[in-house]
């Protein structure tokens, strides 16, 4: 017998049930096919225009930078930009994501866009999120083959585009969000959220950017919402 089946067992008995009782299944299983929200603070449940105002307010607030752009078609175009006005050089790292693939990087020549996960070398990597949240300022960032991990928090510079429109008021409409665009069973392995760059204030109580992630973290926001 594991260790996991002994610890069970005794779950079980402590709570005078076997695990195979009708009624249990059934609750188990509707818990899963209608999962409960939360109570949902108000702060996020504006209209469109004041709900993205909202999140780039609460970006703004710890430490992330933001720019609108009017379509992805100039997001290399902005990408070229941020490098220059942080005196970086004219790379970045980027996943597969069909919404960056699309995108028009041959209209940057200078611009050495790599293509895959991180390796810890890159200075900035690029990501798109899936959505994002006004009520705190969150991104919010799935994994996969075309979104490696490793791009959210290796390089120094995480620069992140975001839709408009994908942007939603809460966690609870986020996660929705995610379980309507994946399916179930088909969850990402892994969702990052993030809030501004990595920081931290153990030493001293003084905060430290870029302490176990990105010291920078640059929105870029595509479109109308």
């Amino acid at each position: 017998m594991s260790n996991r089946t002994t610890v069970l067992s005794k779950i079980r008995r402590s709570l005078g049930v076997e695990g195979t009782e009708v009624s249990r299944r059934a609750a188990v299983t509707d818990r899963l096919q209608r999962p409960p929200k939360g109570v949902i603070p108000a702060r996020g449940q504006l209209a469109p225009a004041e709900r993205l105002a909202l999140f780039q307010t609460m970006a703004e607030k710890v430490s992330a930078t933001v720019e609108r752009v009017a379509s992805a078609d100039d997001v290399p175009a902005a990408l070229a930009a941020y490098l220059r006005s942080k005196n970086l050089p004219a790379e970045a790292r980027r996943g597969r994501d069909p919404r960056l693939e699309a995108m028009p990087w041959d209209s940057q020549k200078n611009l050495d866009m790599r293509v895959g996960p991180s390796d810890g070398r890159d200075v900035v990597g690029l990501s798109h999120a899936q959505t994002a949240i006004a009520e705190a300022g969150t991104l919010v960032l799935t994994s996969g083959p075309s979104n490696p991990t490793t791009l959210n928090f290796l390089p120094d510079h995480h620069v992140v585009v975001v839709e408009a429109a994908s942007i939603v008021g809460d966690i609870e409409t986020a996660l929705a969000t995610i379980r309507a665009t994946h399916g179930k069973g088909e969850m990402p392995r892994t969702v990052n959220f993030v809030t501004g760059p990595s920081r931290s204030g153990d030493i001293e109580q003084t905060i430290l950017l870029g302490a176990h992630g990105p010291r920078a973290l640059h929105i870029v926001i595509v479109g109308e919402p």
